[in-house]
Formats: structure tokens, sequence, C-alpha cells
């Protein structure tokens, strides 16, 4: 409810449940052609609630040449059609709910070795089929992997089942790279954060992205209020004219409460990437405070009797208590100096980062699999798991931050701030966020009075 004499509404919960949902005043998605992202698509704004619009019909008779030639394909004269799966559905089920009546073909889908993907049925997957003008099955796709992230992009995986042409059927696994675009959406907050994306298109994986980058600004379980609105700029990634999976978030400005909080993504040249505002202001810290998510601190740094010696000595770090294979992810972004046993630290990684600084992750159970020295790694990317190696009583990170190879207490001291772009990171920097603002101008204006917040 709202108060009388102020103007600001109730929280909104980002966890709201999603089976209810009240409209929001507008919302668009555009599909957009930005020649810096390598991306092309048609534009096109979609509006929630539009009346269906009027569509006539003519028909008219064209005399064609005589010497017209008219080339067809194999499966010209192919019916396709198409099914999803639902919860309890059998595979003799879709067949029949398809209508394909092909002899043999059940039997060899739930027999043949290379058609096993077919045997566990994902429901919201889909199948489809190919039928030519007499009902003969020409294939049978079951797209089991409508998207999954490899390192060189997107793929999209189906099996795919033929007739062999002597009364039996053959099966291969195929995939295909899904097409990348570059997807602009708004919306206006009327009952939740979920609520408004839904209406408007945007996957729930850009959401949580969203909620991330800016979860410094904005508490969104707290300060959401009716009537905040956002622009997005994201990547979706398609596949036979469907869209199969979501990017990454590359802009975002979120006005809360009337003012505008900015994100735009940008990686520069031989240099890991990050979120910035639109004057150019890293969003993150350039350390963490801690290296787990959950733990509880189970010795400080400074003098301490030793748990497996006796007397007192310096502990130069901070152990944090966690069950056996908690993730450990890298407090800042820098290089592997070093990963491997060193004495009482157990399995230990070592990385550099800019300037003098260096931290130290001790006492691991295991490394992130494929970490190897040299390796580049990002601020809060998988390192390893808890573990209890070298001299350790139970299992828990070592945690060491250092200043020219002096340990010092992480807790208590002014960690580093973001680094700033130099002169030719801000010159791509301004290219990049340039062609972000273009995407934002193909949709409704930022409403009138709002504060930037950045600027």
């Amino acid at each position: 409810m709202f108060s009388k004499g102020k103007r600001s509404s109730p929280p909104l919960d980002i966890h709201q449940p999603r089976l209810r949902r009240a409209p929001f005043i507008r919302a668009g998605l555009i599909v957009a052609a930005l020649g810096s992202f390598a991306a092309a698509g048609a534009l096109a704004v979609v509006m929630p609630g539009s009346p269906e619009p009027l569509i006539y019909q003519a028909r008219s008779t064209l005399t064609l040449p005589a010497d017209l030639t008219v080339l067809q394909t194999q499966d010209s004269q192919a019916y396709v059609t198409e099914t999803r799966i639902r919860r309890g559905d059998t595979l003799a089920a879709l067949l029949q709910r398809m209508n394909i009546n092909e002899e043999g073909l059940l039997q060899f889908l739930t027999h043949d070795k290379q058609a096993r993907s077919i045997y566990k049925l994902y429901p919201g997957r889909t199948l489809q089929a190919a039928l030519d003008a007499n009902g003969t099955l020409l294939w049978l796709r079951y797209k089991h992997t409508p998207y999954s992230e490899q390192a060189d992009g997107g793929v999209a995986r189906w099996l795919e089942v033929r007739p062999d042409g002597q009364d039996g059927f053959t099966a291969q696994e195929l995939s295909d790279q899904a097409q990348t675009q570059v997807r602009v959406a708004q919306a206006e907050i009327n009952s939740s954060l979920f609520g408004a994306t839904d209406q408007a298109g945007i996957p729930d994986a850009i959401t949580l992205q969203m909620a991330d980058v800016l979860g410094s600004k904005i508490d969104f379980l707290k300060d959401l209020r009716k009537g905040d609105s956002f622009r997005v700029v994201y990547e979706s990634y398609g596949h036979e004219g469907q869209e199969v999976g979501a990017g990454r978030l590359l802009a975002v400005e979120f006005v809360n409460q009337g003012t505008a909080h900015e994100a735009a993504w940008f990686e520069p040249e031989n240099s890991s990437g990050g979120y910035y505002d639109f004057s150019g202001k890293s969003l993150k810290g350039a350390f963490l405070r801690t290296a787990l998510k959950f733990s509880r601190i189970s010795s400080t740094f400074g003098g301490r009797r030793h748990p497996v010696h006796g007397g007192w000595r310096n502990h130069n770090g901070v152990d944090y208590a966690a069950p056996n294979g908690t993730p450990i992810h890298a407090t800042a972004d820098g290089v592997v100096d070093f990963i491997g046993r060193q004495n009482g630290y157990g399995n230990t990684i070592i990385l550099k980062h800019h300037g003098e600084f260096t931290t130290l992750y001790a006492h691991q159970s295991r490394f992130a699999s494929g970490l190897r020295k040299g390796d580049r790694v990002e601020q809060g990317q998988l390192i390893g798991y808890v573990g209890a190696t070298g001299w350790a009583t139970g299992p828990h990170l070592h945690y060491e931050f250092r200043i020219a190879q002096k340990a010092v207490d992480p807790l208590s001291v002014n960690l580093p701030v973001a680094r700033v772009l130099d002169a030719p990171q801000r010159k791509q920097f301004s290219a990049v966020l340039a062609a972000y603002q273009n995407s934002f101008e193909l949709l409704q204006p930022a409403p009138e009075g709002v504060q930037l917040a950045s600027r």
C-alpha cells in the first residue's frame, strides 16, 4: 500500500512467484543489427497486449513462360511436424501424436546404440519429423541439446534418424554452430523484476546477470518500486530461426526511484573484460575480500599457537573453515604464478596481480580442471576446492594477501581500487559505448527528470 504524502512504492521481491503475472505498462524487444558486434537481424518491436493485426488475402492467376524450369529440392514435398515433449510422454505416444506409423521405427529407436540419446526424453525438448505426400518418413530429429556453451561459441546438438533404403534406419548425432544476435529490450516494473523481464521476453539468465552486475548499486530485494524501468542490450543465440540460449549482458540502464544506474561490458585488448559505468569507471573493486562465498573465519592474521607443531608462530593469512570441496574463487584478475604442492601449504595456487600484489590459496583438495601456470584468470573465476592437504587439522582455505612479497592482513588493509582505463582503452570504450547507446535509441527514451547516477 502507498502511504499518503509519499511517492515511494513498497519493495518488490526479485524472487516473487512467477506463475501469476500482472501486466506492466510497456515493454519492447528489438533484434538489432549492430555492425561492431558482427550480429544481424530484422528490426521488430514487440508490444505485449497489442491487438491482432487485420490480415487481407488476395489471389490471382499468373501465366508462366513456357520455357520456365522449376527446380525442386529432394524434400520439396515434405510435410514437417513438430511436438514438444511433455512430462510422462513415451516414445510410442510421441510417434502416435506425430502420425508416424513407420514399421520397425519404434523398435529401432529403443534398441539401436546409435540412437541412445533418445532413450531419455527431456520435457520441453522437441521432436521433429518430415513426411512425404504418402506419409512416409523422410527424417526424424530429436533436439536433445538446443544449446550448449563451447569454447568457440554456442552449439546446437540433435539426433537425426533416416530410412536406410533397405527397410531399416540409420541414426547419427549432428551439431551446428548457433548464430549470435544482439537484442535490445526495455520494460517497466509493475509487480516484480522477473514479471517485467518475462513480459519483455528477456531470458532469466540475463535477468540474473543484470541483478548481479548492479547488485552493489541496487538492492533488488528491497529497493525496487512500481514504475522503475530498464533498458538492456544482450547476446542471444539462435538456431534454425529459434532462440536457443542467452549469452552475456552487454549493457543495462536501470532507473530505480528516479536514479539511473548504468553498466556496459568492455574487454580491452590484451586484458580481461569487466563492467563499467558509462563514465568509464569500473563497477568492481580490484580485489574481493574473500575467496569463498560461504564460510566462517577460523583463524585470523597474526601470532597464534600452531595447531600442528605447537608454539607461537606468525600466521601470515586468514583461515576460512568450509566443507571439503567448497569452490575457491580468485579474488582478483591475475596470472597463475605457481600451482602445485608447497611444503606445509599442501596444494597451493599463487596468483600474480597488477603491480606488486600477489595472493596465495593453500590446503586445496584439488585444482580447477585444466588450470596451468601462466594461465590468466578473472576475478571470481573458479581455481580450486577446499581441502586439508599439507599441515592442516581439517578442511579450510588458508588465504594470504601479499604486497611486494610481504604478507598483510587482508581483512584490515585498504584494498586497491580497480584500475582505471588508460587513454587508448578509453578510446576503445567510447566506441563500444556509442554502439550500445545507439541501440538504446531504438527504444523509447528514458523518462524526463531521471538523474544519472554516474554523471
